[in-house]
């Protein structure tokens, strides 16, 4: 919502002052620079990305209209089921958790939690360290080593999209000058029309580059930026997850070690301690 909300207050403040300033909305309707600006840009960018980066930048897009699912809910409910996790294990042995491990979606305790069971990634993460923390074949700081290198490819994967979409921002006022020049060129070979003519002419040769520095920083660009953000989150969501499993391994309470994992999130979605607390108490 807020991504279409700052869409319109950045054409409504742009085509506003243009009125204002006395301009005319039919001057800028120019079909010919549109196809020459955003068809170069389309075929540069399928030429640019192979077709697992650009399914994901499709995938990134249509999630970019959604709102961020890293909130205190999914927070609160991660929390919990760490909790939960930690405390079987405690009271039953490592071994205890390896049906929940192997058939989450049949666990009673990943089903506590439904918010996490529906990313399929974070439980991926949850059970595949869990499953290594049972082997035994690891140590604690073998582990930590791997979830880092985890955590960093993931970052490195959710980075590619974001990539391509800021390379497409930077090279649309490169092709609103290509279009303009295109005009200018058609304008040249114009000169003997009257002078309101070639007015007209040279003034849709100029919408080519506007609409390409529009489109590059008022459009493409603040959504990568929206995009880098949410990398963040999730980046910072799988720090918080390794932060709770590295305690539990080193010998940590369940609640000592869940209060590793709360610390290491972010202030605007990190539940408070006593909000925490009454949330595992009421969940027991």
């Amino acid at each position: 919502m807020f991504v279409i909300i700052g869409y319109i207050i950045v054409v409504g403040a742009i085509l506003g002052g243009f009125l204002m300033a006395g301009g005319h909305i039919g001057v800028l309707i120019q079909p010919n620079e549109v196809i020459i600006i955003f068809g170069g840009a389309l075929g540069a960018f399928v030429v640019s990305n192979n077709p697992k980066v650009l399914k994901a930048v499709f995938g990134a897009l249509m999630s970019s209209l959604k709102g961020s699912k890293y909130n205190q809910a999914l927070y609160l409910e991660t929390l919990t089921l760490l909790y939960r996790i930690f405390n079987k294990i405690r009271q039953n042995g490592l071994l205890s958790v390896e049906g929940d491990i192997e058939t989450p979606d049949q666990s009673e305790l990943f089903k506590s939690a439904p918010k996490v069971l529906a990313d399929h990634h974070a439980v991926e993460f949850i059970t595949d360290y869990l499953r290594l923390m049972t082997s035994g074949s690891l140590d604690v700081h073998q582990i930590d080593n791997l979830m880092d290198i985890d955590i960093e490819t993931h970052h490195e994967e959710g980075h590619l999209p974001i990539q391509a979409l800021q390379r497409l921002a930077d090279g649309m006022p490169a092709f609103g000058i290509v279009a303009a020049v295109m005009g200018v060129v058609h304008t040249m070979e114009s000169v003997g029309l009257p002078p309101a003519e070639l007015g007209k002419l040279i003034a849709a040769a100029l919408v080519g580059t506007f609409l390409g520095i529009l489109v590059a920083y008022g459009f493409i660009s603040p959504l990568a930026g929206l995009l880098e953000q949410r990398l963040a989150e999730s980046t910072k969501y799988y720090q918080s997850i390794k932060a709770g499993l590295i305690a539990s391994i080193n010998g940590y309470a369940p609640s000592t070690a869940v209060e590793f994992a709360r610390k290491a999130m972010f202030s605007a979605e990190r539940p408070e301690f006593s909000e925490l607390e009454k949330h595992l108490k009421e969940s027991r």
